[in-house]
């Protein structure tokens, strides 16, 4: 896991700057006018108009959350809401995006990766996708991968049957605002039985100072049909605050699986603070795995709604926090029928004073009857500046359930290092092996393009830290 000096220099690029030009930029701050404004730049129906207008009311009627990590410093009057690039939106073709745009996304393996191993790829700049492209092998079967905004336009009655099902715009004051401002995003349709073997993908980059992106992802999987799908986000570093406060729906139909894979390198001024959560029908398999480092507050909660009998849900996830970064991360699982089952893995590792905190929320219904649920929570502290909490809350209403909970809190042992160090290895590189094993389960779990982009964004972030 040591980290060479190709990918620092690489990752000091993407933190650069950036000089792109805007066709677009709204004034600071959240008004009706900028609401109605990028409704009608996008060309929408009344409807959504209506919900983002609706969405707005709800948001300034709602407080701020008075739990979790302080959000005192986030001033939401100096956010910029819509930024368009000057790119062609949604272009198919990598050759007609600009080359300062270009420039960042090649450093981040698209489009190779499309090319090595995957079905289709989209990537978001600011406000808008700039690219997508699905494989035509499987567009002849049906499955539908679009940009959220051109989705709306050529299947208006498919988004507007799940658009906003599974997260309300009622459900807090972030997802009202998601819904008020929202641009950009996936769209995927996976017809029945349609399995995918190769994995869908989507980039988000937030590049501009002061930014607030609210990317919107619906997929919805039917019966017996199968869709593996990976978005990483990343900004660069700016003194100003940016938010993050996207949206991912996902719709689990009759005996269909879906896992959704994420890693969210935001930056130290950024907020993230996304929404994700999952309907699943009988026999459905819902995955979650995800990785969260960078930004300077994380309050992020998958959630998986088992609706169908037999349904299940896995959760497995990693945080990295360390000097003035809070991840605030977790799951929520709400068991409602019969023969439910979940398993959640949280690891976090936090040093040089960082905050990380697991926060899940597991709910059995009355007649929910047999359900299992495990839940695994491991931290790693390396050092005493650090800080790791656990708050499970579990609401059990059916007593024939098994429900296990394990938490623990370690450090890396003396014992451990003195073994590495007298077989030649220096102490650093043996605690980054350490380190490699503790997260190993979420890593492996990964595409390997994105396991290898863990392992080196915690190695950068450890490096010179270790005393």
């Amino acid at each position: 896991m040591t980290v060479s000096d190709s990918e620092r220099k690489i990752q000091e690029m993407l933190d650069a700057p950036s000089t792109q030009k805007f066709r677009f930029r709204a004034p600071d701050g959240l008004t009706i006018d900028t609401v109605k404004h990028i409704s009608k730049d996008k060309n929408e129906p009344e409807w959504m108009l209506n919900k983002r207008l609706q969405a707005l009311k709800t948001f300034l009627q709602k407080p701020m959350p008075d739990w979790g990590p302080s959000l005192k410093d986030l001033n939401l009057d100096n956010i910029t809401y819509y930024i368009k690039p000057d790119a062609k939106q949604n272009s198919k073709n990598w050759d007609e995006v600009p080359e300062e745009i270009k420039k960042v996304y090649d450093r981040l393996g698209i489009p190779k990766a499309e090319q090595k191993a995957l079905a289709g790829a989209g990537a978001q700049f600011e406000s808008e996708v700039v690219y997508h492209s699905l494989k035509k092998e499987w567009e002849d079967t049906g499955v539908i991968f679009l940009d959220m905004d051109v989705a709306l336009k050529e299947y208006p009655e498919i988004v507007k049957e799940y658009f906003s099902k599974v997260v309300p715009h009622t459900l807090h004051k972030f997802a009202a605002l998601h819904y008020a401002v929202w641009s950009g995003g996936t769209f995927i349709y996976v017809p029945k039985g349609v399995r995918v073997p190769l994995p869908l993908q989507a980039y988000f980059r937030m590049n501009s100072m002061k930014m607030g992106q609210f990317e919107h992802t619906l997929i919805i999987v039917e019966e017996d049909a199968e869709l593996h799908y990976i978005e990483g986000c990343s900004a660069p570093q700016y003194n100003d605050s940016s938010l993050h406060a996207g949206c991912v729906e996902i719709h689990v139909k009759k005996g269909a699986r879906v896992r959704y894979s994420s890693v969210e390198n935001w930056s130290r001024n950024t907020y993230n603070l996304n929404t994700k959560s999952a309907l699943v029908d009988e026999r459905g398999i819902m995955e979650w795995v995800g990785g969260n480092l960078g930004s300077g507050v994380t309050m992020l909660y998958p959630s998986s709604i088992l609706l169908g009998n037999n349904s299940k849900s896995d959760h497995i996830s990693i945080a990295f926090a360390s000097k003035s970064q809070n991840q605030d991360v977790g799951a929520k699982v709400y068991m409602l029928a019969d023969n439910c089952s979940a398993t959640i893995k949280s690891k976090s590792i936090s040093l040089e004073g960082g905050i990380t905190t697991y926060r899940g929320i597991v709910k059995v219904g009355s007649k929910a009857k047999n359900a299992t649920l495990n839940v695994e929570c491991d931290a790693l502290m390396m050092d005493n500046k650090s800080e790791s909490n656990t708050y499970p809350i579990m609401d059990v209403q059916n007593n024939s359930a098994t429900i296990t909970h394990e938490a623990t809190v370690g450090k890396i042992s003396d014992e451990q290092i003195f073994y590495l160090t007298s077989r030649g290895i220096p102490k650093e590189q043996a605690v980054q092996m350490i380190v490699s094993g503790f997260i190993e389960p979420v890593v492996k779990e990964l595409p390997l393009e994105y396991a290898v982009e863990l392992n080196r964004l915690v190695a950068l972030e450890m490096e010179g830290s270790l005393g």
